[in-house]
C-alpha cells in the first residue's frame, strides 16, 4: 500500500469517526428535545436522559479511540517492517553481486572473501536490529534459552553442560526468538 492510499484510508476512517460522533450528538439532542417538550419533567427522568446522553457520547468516543489506535498500530507495523526489509535488501543486493561474480570467476578465494564480507554485513545488520546470538557451547543447559535435542557423554565435561550447538539461538532485546538446539552432556 503506498502513502497516498494509506492517507486516503486514514481520511475515510476519520470521516466514519466524525459521522459516529455526529450521530451520537444528534441522538443526545433528540433526547434533550424530548425532555424539554414535556411540560412536567420528572427529575429522575431528566437525570436518566442525561446519563443516556453521556453514555452515548462516551461510547462514540471510545469507538473512535479504538479505531484510531488500530489504524496507528497497523501503520507502525508497516513502517517497522519496511525499515527492517530495507536493511536486508542491501545484503540481498550484495549476495546477487557475489553470485554474478562467482559465475564469471575462476578464483574461488575471491568468491569466498566476498561471501565472508557479506556474512559480516548480515551479522552487522542483525546487531543493528538488536538481535543477539544466545551463548550455548560450553555453558550449563538453560531450558529458557536452549532446547536439548541430543544427549551425549564426555567424562571430561561437567553434567548438564552443552558440548555441541546444532542450531544457533537468537534473542531480540532479551526476548528469545529462537532457542539454541544443543547436545547436553549426561554422564550416567
Amino acid at each position: 500500500m503506498n502513502a497516498q492510499e494509506n492517507g486516503q484510508e486514514i481520511e475515510n476512517e476519520q470521516v466514519l469517526q466524525d459521522e459516529m460522533v455526529n450521530e451520537a450528538e444528534a441522538e443526545a439532542t433528540d433526547v434533550e428535545q424530548e425532555i424539554s417538550s414535556e411540560s412536567e419533567v420528572d427529575p429522575k427522568d431528566a437525570e436518566i436522559n442525561e446519563l443516556k446522553t453521556r453514555l452515548l457520547r462516551l461510547q462514540a468516543d471510545f469507538d473512535n479511540f479504538r479505531k484510531r489506535t488500530t489504524t496507528e498500530r497497523e501503520q507502525l507495523s508497516t513502517y517497522v517492517t519496511s525499515e527492517v526489509v530495507n536493511k536486508f535488501l542491501k545484503v540481498l543486493d550484495n549476495f546477487e553481486r557475489a553470485d554474478a561474480a562467482a559465475q564469471n570467476s575462476n578464483d574461488i578465494q575471491t568468491v569466498l572473501d566476498g561471501m565472508d564480507k557479506i556474512k559480516r554485513q548480515f551479522a552487522t545488520t542483525l546487531t543493528e536490529l538488536g538481535v543477539k546470538e544466545i551463548e550455548a557451547e560450553g555453558v550449563k543447559f538453560n531450558p529458557e534459552v536452549h532446547e536439548a535435542v541430543l544427549r551425549g557423554q564426555n567424562p571430561e565435561m561437567e553434567e548438564d553442560t552443552i558440548d555441541m550447538v546444532l542450531e544457533k539461538g537468537y534473542e531480540v532485546n532479551g526476548r528469545v526468538i529462537r532457542h539454541s538446539k544443543v547436545r547436553v552432556i549426561s554422564n550416567d
